[in-house]
């Protein structure tokens, strides 16, 4: 599915399979500033506010009305997961399928500059420091605390 927006009249429309995501004609997008996508759902966040909804399959990240988005600076995404990130404090939360990376309860985000998503894992990278960390589907990449990445650092 896609969704097209014109962040200034708040004018959206969508469009793909509906179970996915191609449907949104019920949802306001008035103040959104940024939508990301998983391969079968959406957030949409308003980064100023702090406000934003998910739609699409809920078991890949289109459910997520329990969560506060306050402060969120950074969205990123496998497949089916995502990660909501505070760059400034360190704070982030996972949600959508627990084995793609949608569960990184435990895991300190502190001093993370980046983070990437392949189909089903992520890595979080503190560029400063060298060091990273790994989650979500470990034959794919979920799993990297035998790897050394401290040649990444900018005093490195």
């Amino acid at each position: 599915a896609f969704v097209a927006l014109n962040k200034g009249s708040g004018e959206a429309f969508c469009w793909g399979s509906s179970s996915q995501g191609g449907s949104c004609s019920d949802l306001s997008f008035a103040g959104i500033t940024d939508v990301y996508s998983t391969a079968s759902a959406f957030v949409a966040l308003n980064k100023g506010s702090g406000e934003a909804f998910c739609w699409g399959s809920s078991s890949q990240g289109g459910s997520c009305s329990d969560l506060s988005f306050a402060g969120i600076t950074d969205v990123y995404s496998t497949a089916s997961a995502f990660v909501a990130l505070n760059k400034g404090s360190g704070e982030a939360f996972c949600w959508g399928d627990p084995t793609k990376g949608g569960s990184c309860s435990g895991l300190d985000f502190a001093g993370v500059t980046d983070v990437c998503g392949n189909e089903v894992a992520f890595v979080a990278l503190n560029k400063d420091s060298g060091e990273a960390f790994c989650w979500g589907d470990p034959r794919y990449g979920g799993s990297c605390s035998d790897l050394d990445f401290g040649f990444l650092s900018a005093t490195g």
